[in-house]
């Protein structure tokens, strides 16, 4: 599983992220962002042209050296300064209170730590700052959720990590984060795997 989930995986989630069905989802959430922004888990940096003016630096942290290389060519294209580390969420190397925005797009469900990475994205948030997420996570019908539950054993082996069955929002509230806007929505798939949850919570 070692070469799997450090070669394989990296570029099986950059293929599925390139979905063009992501693009309008991405504009909205990454365009929101302003101020010095965190982004959690930037992969291969599809992120980084969405970022408007309001943004004045982007810290980009991700554990794959594979995509955290692909990642380097979107940075050095970018309109502001981005600074790429290789790192993991559960122990961001920043001061407190040193990000205004935090941005999480399609990341809450691979990390393994998730309160611990929420608890460091709370510390790092200045007061007044925002998370903005868009996350995929547990169905509302029970029907499905049990599915969810089912499939996540084997689908998190496959998947490099990802679980089909986190309740974003409740994470986020266990987390100290008051979610002050959330939209829930599908995306084209089967339903275990599109229910999504998109926001901002400070």
């Amino acid at each position: 599983m070692g070469f799997y989930r450090r070669h394989v995986v990296p570029r099986l989630i950059e293929l599925a992220m390139r979905q063009r069905v992501l693009l309008p989802v991405r504009e909205r959430v990454v365009g929101a962002a302003e101020g010095r922004v965190l982004e959690i888990g930037v992969g291969s940096g599809l992120n980084l042209p969405f970022y408007r003016p309001c943004t004045r630096s982007v810290v980009a942290v991700e554990p794959s050296p594979l995509l955290l290389r692909r990642a380097g060519h979107r940075a050095e294209a970018a309109a502001m300064p981005v600074e790429l580390v290789e790192g993991s969420a559960e122990a961001l190397p920043f001061a407190d209170a040193s990000v205004d925005t935090v941005v999480t797009t399609w990341t809450l469900c691979t990390i393994p730590d998730v309160a611990a990475a929420l608890a460091e994205m709370k510390r790092v948030l200045r007061p007044g700052g925002a998370l903005l997420f868009v996350e995929h996570g547990r169905a509302p019908e029970p029907n499905v959720a049990r599915w969810q539950d089912r499939l996540d054993p084997l689908w998190s082996r496959l998947a490099g990590g990802c679980h089909l069955n986190r309740p974003i929002d409740r994470l986020l509230r266990e987390a100290g984060f008051r979610v002050d806007r959330l939209r829930n929505f599908r995306l084209p798939g089967p339903p275990t795997h599109n229910f999504m949850y998109e926001g901002r919570a400070d």
